[in-house]
């Protein structure tokens, strides 16, 4: 439907609720309508003044900070991660805590100026009764991911938001707050919410593996590659098999309630009882191992014992079958788990290559320069060398030095005293450097810091001290540095806008990250993404798709695959599980249509042979509709056949049938 016929259709059954106290049947989607019934008892007011919902003062809002610290710390990178797959589409991430009270927020200068308007920024509070039907408020109330478009917000002032958010759970079942992406109405992304659930997964799991550090946990997904992707479902265990805790997909998948942690045990889920899981040598973590459930099904599933446990600390005191009587158990010899660079690998020879070189230099005092085209997940890398190494327990402070404006950068990175200049907080900056401390610096796009900043990095980075602006006295300082960058350094350094001591300070070892296009690794990635983005399903490309994407030279790297294939992901009809044209964004499917017609000889010579007949086509819509009649062509109007070929249920395809 015509967005402005929406909108038509929402501000008229708000008029009627107004006037009858309930919405028109079918006019509203039931959440949206439940909310706005709930904003009206509240006594919100569509039109006029925002009363109640006051920002925080100064004091106040500390306070919750603190209270938050854990949340913040946990979520941070992954809000940086988001910000950096919506960053220049006008939106803003956003994490609440579970008063609806913002904490945190990351966005484009323009659509932050708009949001201000609206009170959406740190400090403020977004609950329905104080702001009527929002995402974030709703989504803490209704416990679940969701959207609010345009005229679906309470209030008129907020129509101009399309918001999704989707609340983050402890590892116990507690709603700890949300995380939102808000963006201008007029350019929303189908995506966003499928972002948002993500983004809220990381956080989840973050939170519990932090909080089980000591604890064992064990991890496990239908399907082997599901395994150590945000998909994952994962227990925290008790050494007597005692369940403590678990992720979000883990309580879906194994259908455990939250009173459910600290009562059921390991052995009430699986076939196979933990003290034999452990003798037969399931403890060696870096192995996967098929676990038959109760229920019928089976995991993949891989045990994971605490770092810092011995082999002396692998004879728990398991629990026989009656749970009466515990027994030492003669334990397998322990292995470390896989680490975060391992979890990454998908066996690219040259990727891989690195990460070993990283992996043996980190935290030795060497600096670190991670190399590569813009895209291909520097961050990540060096966020995985940092959780592989000895200061994992550390914090991970990542600055983008190409987002921060150039007359703040200095605050942000070296921090200040109080009043230590015009507008300085009253208690004064710590500093990201400081922020470091005992952990990794993680520089991104240094090539890009200004050069008067450059000077003052080189003589903290050669002193290994700081002195904040204003004065004070100078600390020292104690962190592993990594830097990342994709321009070609020595050239800046040759052209004067990069320092050379500065250069031949933090290019202690470059590690050169391949772009996709060189990767050999491709499927492989591929099928974890896909199993990412469709948890507990098999979704797969169409070979024709397959085929097209394969020889694509994808730009903007996995941070653009990535995004692609999760759209499509999104796009998908309850019931297909293989992703075809029809999925893709307009101008992606345009764009791999032009690079496979102007592909060279050999390649259209092997699509020739590999795919069905090209499609001319260059809208998405006429490009589906041709693949089907010219497949139902070649079928003779077998529909099944033509389906199968497709990729697609038969259902689908009459659907589809009869739109057109």
């Amino acid at each position: 439907m015509d967005p402005q016929i929406t909108s038509q259709v929402l501000r008229q059954a708000r008029v009627h609720l107004l006037a009858h106290g309930e919405c028109p049947p079918g006019a509203v989607q039931a959440r949206i309508a439940s909310s706005w019934e709930r904003s009206l008892r509240a006594g919100v007011q569509p039109v006029g003044r925002v009363s109640g919902g006051d920002p925080l003062t100064g004091t106040e809002m500390r306070q919750v900070l603190t209270r938050s610290e854990d949340l913040l710390a946990i979520a941070r990178p992954v809000m940086d991660y988001v910000f950096e797959q919506i960053q220049d589409s006008h939106s803003m991430v956003i994490l609440a805590n579970a008063q609806s009270t913002l904490l945190h927020t990351l966005g484009d200068a323009p659509f932050l100026n708009k949001a201000e308007r609206v009170a959406l920024r740190s400090g403020a509070i977004w609950t329905e009764e104080a702001r009527g039907t929002n995402a974030i408020g709703t989504a803490l109330v209704e416990a679940t991911p969701l959207r609010v478009e345009g005229a679906e917000h309470f209030l008129e002032a907020n129509s101009f938001l399309n918001c999704a958010a989707s609340p983050i759970f402890s590892a116990q079942g507690q709603l700890l707050g949300v995380l939102d992406i808000s963006g201008d109405q007029r350019l929303a992304q189908a995506h966003t919410l499928g972002l948002a659930t993500t983004a809220a997964r990381m956080i989840e799991n973050r939170w519990l593996l932090a909080r089980h550090q000591r604890d064992w946990r064990m991890h496990f997904h239908t399907q082997a590659e599901g395994v150590g992707t945000a998909a994952e479902g994962i227990l925290a265990l008790a050494p007597d098999g005692l369940l403590l805790g678990g992720n979000r997909a883990a309580m879906q998948s194994l259908k455990i309630a939250p009173a459910d942690w600290g009562h059921l045990h390991w052995d009430d889920i699986s076939v196979m009882p933990l003290r034999d899981w452990l003798a037969r040598g399931h403890s060696h973590t870096e192995r996967l191992h098929l676990a038959a459930l109760h229920t019928g099904r089976s995991v993949f599933a891989r045990l994971v014992l605490p770092l810092q446990a011995t082999a002396a600390a692998a004879t728990p005191a398991v629990l026989s079958s009656d749970r009466a009587v515990r027994a030492p158990l003669a334990a397998a010899p322990l292995r470390p788990a896989p680490d975060a660079l391992a979890q990454l690998d998908t066996g690219d020879p040259t990727w891989r290559a690195a990460a070993e070189r990283g992996r043996r230099t980190l935290g030795k005092g060497i600096a670190l320069l991670v190399q590569g085209e813009s895209g291909v997940g520097k961050e990540l890398f060096a966020r995985a060398l940092h959780d592989s190494s000895a200061r994992h327990a550390g914090p991970f402070v990542a600055i983008n030095c190409a987002a921060i404006p150039e007359h703040l950068i200095e605050a942000e990175l070296f921090g200040y005293e109080s009043g230590a200049f015009t507008g300085a907080r009253r208690d004064g900056q710590l500093g990201r450097l400081r922020e470091a401390q005992g952990g990794t610096l993680f520089l991104d796009e240094i090539g890009d810091m200004p050069l008067a900043l450059q000077t003052r990095l080189l003589r903290v980075l050669q002193e290994r001290s700081i002195t904040p602006l204003g004065g004070g006295k100078a600390q020292q300082l104690d962190f592993a540095l990594v830097c990342a960058t994709h321009h070609q350094l020595r050239e800046a350094v040759a052209q004067g806008r990069f320092r050379a001591d500065l250069f031949y300070r933090i290019h202690g070892l470059a590690l050169q990250l391949p772009a996709l296009r060189e990767r050999s690794d491709r499927e492989a990635i591929t099928r974890r993404l896909l199993d990412q983005f469709n948890p507990g399903q098999s979704v797969r490309l169409h070979p024709d798709l397959a085929f097209a994407m394969a020889h694509y030279p994808w730009p903007g790297n996995l941070r653009e695959y990535a995004n692609a294939l999760q759209t499509a992901s999104a796009l998908l009809l309850p019931g297909e599980d293989s992703i075809g044209w029809s999925q893709l964004s307009d101008d992606l499917a345009q764009e791999l249509l032009r690079y496979r017609e102007g592909a060279p000889m050999a390649v259209a010579a092997l699509a020739a042979q590999a795919q069905p007949p090209s499609l001319p086509a260059t809208d998405l819509k006429t490009l589906s509709h041709t693949a089907i009649a010219q497949t139902l062509q070649q079928c003779r109007g077998n529909v099944s056949q033509a389906a199968k070929l497709l990729g697609i249920s038969r259902q689908t395809l009459y659907r589809r049938l009869k739109a057109a």
